[in-house]
Parts: structure tokens; C-alpha cells; sequence
């Protein structure tokens, strides 16, 4: 549990950065914009100073004239539209070429400059005035949306390497599992073909003995839990139909093991259900999800494990009275290496999900818990 609590700190210190670089790179982006406007509004300040001077002086020497030509030249960007006080168009600058050819265009894009920017009056002689209309250059107005592009893209590429890296873990965990698996497989065969040599000596001095009978039941499961361990990481056959067979056959083993404390139920259909599955697997998932039970009832209480049709998927619910769960045990429950036992590895339940979920095309979840009421599994599987 302390690993999951460090986890999750872990996860809110990288997403606070990461919205801490999106924020500041979008305000410096913004700050950057808003200086450009204000730096086209002085060029524009400037061109109507020069304007104005030109109206009112009658008769500039040539050195004046050529700077006001410049600092008129120098704005290629920054659209610029010119009427006087009856609108009718004296100048027009950096239009585009469908409007600039069209008077009534023209005046229809002078008026929704004015919407941006509160057009410049200008007094000339008789009392007459000139309006100057302006708008920003089409590379500001492009800009101004760069910050946000550009934090889409940012967070998209944390995003991007946020599931990148989730995805190798969970792959080199999966080899992880697998090959511990595997490893486990691999020890249990070798003592076990041990016992089977001496369970045919056993039963040639007494074969009749309950206690060789046991022993050998015993060392069949053992056999099916080393199969078990062996398909973790390989592709599984399904080749088995009768689902009703493999959970009665599981629940009539885990009967005889399970203290007789223990309320234990089987709820099966009058029918036979035809399932595709691997019998190991699916027992194995079983037998998981009722010792997790028993753990939680400490012993002592009630289970049931009930299978039954709803529309095209087949539900089995192994439901229990023990303990329960809070909601953030039951969010980490399925999690690789969590566990709220304090033996316990945390492996049986992450391994059932990928039994349900990879080899089988279904879902276990858990679909009730409360503390002191108990929990229920649940593991879909659609029909054949």
C-alpha cells in the first residue's frame, strides 16, 4: 500500500509540472502577442502622426517628404483603410486582393476594424476630416493563437509519452510475471515427479489406504497448479465447453479444503452453458476469488458463487460477507503487487484479470463492496 501511496505522489509531482511548463509557456506566448499588438498600434500612432503633418504643412522641403514617404513605405504588413467623413475611400493599404478591388468590400472591412480597434480622426482644412481604419497584421493575428496550439501540442506530447512509458511497463511486467511464472512451473516438476515415484511405491504396500488417496488428490492438484503456472505468458487453448462442469468441478475440490465455518454455495443453471475456456485458467481464477473470500470472512461466514445468462454474456459472481473494502482498495485490488494482507503478494487477483481479460475476452471486476458487509466479484464472459 505504501508503494501504491508513493505511485500516486509520483503522479500528481508530474502532472503538476507538466501543467506548471504548460501555463508558463502559454503566458510568455501571450505576453509575447500582447507586446507585438501594442508595438503595430505605435507604427500605427506613428504613420498617423505623419498624416496629420503632411495635411498641415502646405509645402514640405524634400528631405521631409522623403521621411514621410518612408514611414508611409515602411508598413507592408498592417492593414490600413482611409475614408473621409462622407466614407468614401481615399487610401487603402496590405488589403487582400479579393477585397482590395471591391469599394464595398472595402467599407464592409473598415467597419469590422473598428470593432478591433477605435478608429483615428484626422482634421484637415474647411473642417473636413479623414478616418484611418486599422486592423493587426495577419501574422499577429495567426500568433495570438500560438500559445494555445502550442500547449496542445505540449501536453500532447506528455500525453504521448505518458502512455509510451506506461505501455513498456506494463509489458515488462507482464515478461515479469510470465517468467516467474514459468520459474515456479519449473520448480514444482521436479519434486513433484519425486512424489509420484514414491505415491506407485506407496500403493503397493497399501492401496486401499485413505491416507494414499488423499495424498495422491493432492498431488494431482499439485499437477494442475504447475500446468497453471506453465500457460501464464503463452497463448492458451480453449478447447473447453461445459462451463457448468468447470466451476462445479472447482467448487466440489474447494468444498473439502474450506473450513466447514464456512457457508459454501453453488448456484448453477438447469441448463448446460457452452462457454469456450481453459479449465485450468478459469479454476484457477475461481479458486483465487474464494480464497480471497475466505481471507476476508477470517475464516467464518458465507460464500456463494452463482453463474447465470444476461443477454449475450455469461456472469459469474462470487460474493462473500466478510469485510469488505473501501473504495481505494477496491480501485487497487486488481493492481500487480497490492495487497492489504500483510503475507500477501499481491499476485492472485492482478493474474485472474489477465486470465479474464487476455486469454478469455472478458472482464472481472468487483460490482459491491462495504466494510463490514462484504464484497461480490464479478467476471463476465460473452457467450459463444
Amino acid at each position: 500500500m505504501r508503494k501504491s501511496i508513493f505511485a500516486r505522489l509520483n503522479n500528481w509531482i508530474i502532472f503538476t509540472l507538466m501543467t506548471i511548463v504548460v501555463l508558463t509557456i502559454v503566458i510568455a506566448s501571450t505576453v509575447i502577442v500582447s507586446f507585438l499588438r501594442k508595438e503595430e498600434v505605435k507604427r500605427v500612432d506613428i504613420l498617423v502622426s505623419a498624416l496629420k503633418f503632411q495635411q498641415e504643412v502646405t509645402n514640405p522641403n524634400l528631405e521631409v517628404q522623403a521621411l514621410l514617404l518612408q514611414i508611409y513605405s515602411s508598413n507592408t504588413t498592417i492593414p490600413l483603410i482611409i475614408l473621409d467623413q462622407d466614407d468614401q475611400i481615399i487610401e487603402h493599404k496590405n488589403l487582400p486582393q479579393d477585397i482590395g478591388n471591391d469599394p464595398i468590400k472595402i467599407k464592409a472591412l473598415a467597419k469590422k476594424m473598428a470593432k478591433s480597434y477605435a478608429p483615428i480622426e484626422i482634421e484637415i482644412v474647411k473642417g473636413n476630416k479623414q478616418i484611418v481604419y486599422y486592423d493587426n497584421s495577419p501574422l499577429l493575428n495567426n500568433l495570438q493563437y500560438s500559445p494555445y496550439i502550442l500547449g496542445f501540442f505540449i501536453l500532447s506530447y506528455f500525453g504521448f509519452s505518458f502512455w509510451f512509458f506506461r505501455t513498456i511497463k506494463k509489458t515488462d511486467e507482464g515478461y515479469l510475471w510470465a517468467g516467474l511464472a514459468k520459474e515456479t512451473a519449473h520448480q514444482i516438476g521436479t519434486p513433484l515427479s519425486s512424489m509420484i515415484g514414491w505415491m506407485e511405491i506407496m500403493k503397493l504396500d497399501t492401496p486401499d489406504s485413505e491416507g494414499v488417496r488423499e495424498i495422491e488428490k493432492d498431488i494431482e492438484r499439485l499437477r494442475t497448479i504447475s500446468e497453471r503456472f506453465s500457460k501464464i505468458g503463452s497463448v492458451p487453448e480453449l478447447n473447453d465447453k461445459n462451463f457448468n462442469a468447470t466451476i462445479r468441478e472447482n467448487y466440489d475440490y474447494l468444498k473439502t479444503r474450506i473450513s466447514r465455518k464456512i457457508n459454501f454455495g453453488l448456484h448453477l443453471p438447469n441448463y448446460e452453458i457452452s462457454v469456450p475456456h481453459n479449465k485450468i485458467l478459469m479454476s484457477w481464477v475461481i479458486e483465487n476469488l474464494v480464497k480471497n473470500a475466505v481471507d476476508a470472512m477470517k475464516g467464518e461466514g458465507s460464500i456463494s458463487i452463482s453463474v447465470f445468462e444476461r443477454n449475450k454474456n455469461i456472469l459469474v459472481e462470487v460474493q462473500d460477507n466478510g469485510s469488505g473494502m473501501t473504495k481505494q482498495q477496491a480501485r487497487n485490488a486488481f493492481k500487480p503487487g497490492y495487497s492489504t494482507k500483510k503475507r500477501g503478494w499481491g499476485l492472485g487477483l492482478s493474474l485472474a484479470k489477465r486470465v479474464i481479460q487476455e486469454y478469455h475476452n472478458g472482464d472481472i471486476k468487483i460490482v459491491q463492496t462495504e466494510i463490514g458487509k462484504g464484497t461480490t466479484f464479478r467476471i463476465m464472459i460473452k457467450k459463444a
